[in-house]
């Protein structure tokens, strides 16, 4: 669903408050400011496009922030947005927050759809303990370096 172009201009208006508070190193406001964003969005969020990246960047705070639970609730209903259950960014961040939550199944699913989108570019730069997760589930060149 789309929304009106008023509620998408005060949310972009917003969210660009709130990248500002990121790159300042005030995740706390930053919080608050993609909280209001999201406030804005009507029931049910999920519904529309513009709560799955809002969502994701919450969760990014979280994650961040080495608030894994809270991370992956968010994750969790990025996933159930538009686009969210096929956006590898989504599926990836979602498998790091369950390796570290110790949900090993989970973050195995998630990890494997991630790599099935887009291969192992995902893993790229990112610690070798989420690739070793699905690492026996997938075939890769014995000349790939992913981490």
């Amino acid at each position: 669903m789309q929304l009106n172009k008023g509620f998408t201009e005060d949310i972009e208006r917003i969210c660009r408050a709130a990248e500002d508070f990121v790159v300042e190193g005030n995740t706390k406001e930053a919080y608050r400011k993609y909280k209001e964003a999201l406030d804005i969005i009507p029931e049910p969020k999920t519904s529309y496009e513009t709560a799955t990246w809002i969502l994701v960047s919450i969760g990014d705070l979280y994650f961040k922030s080495g608030k894994f639970d809270m991370a992956r609730d968010y994750f969790f209903e990025a996933k159930n947005c538009p686009n969210g259950v096929s956006n590898p960014y989504v599926l990836f961040r979602l498998g790091q927050t369950l390796v570290e939550t110790e949900e090993d199944n989970q973050a195995k699913e998630f990890l494997l759809r991630a790599y099935m989108l887009v291969g192992d570019d995902i893993f790229w730069d990112e610690d070798e303990k989420y690739y070793n997760v699905i690492k026996d589930l997938v075939k890769t060149d014995n000349n790939s370096n992913i981490c």
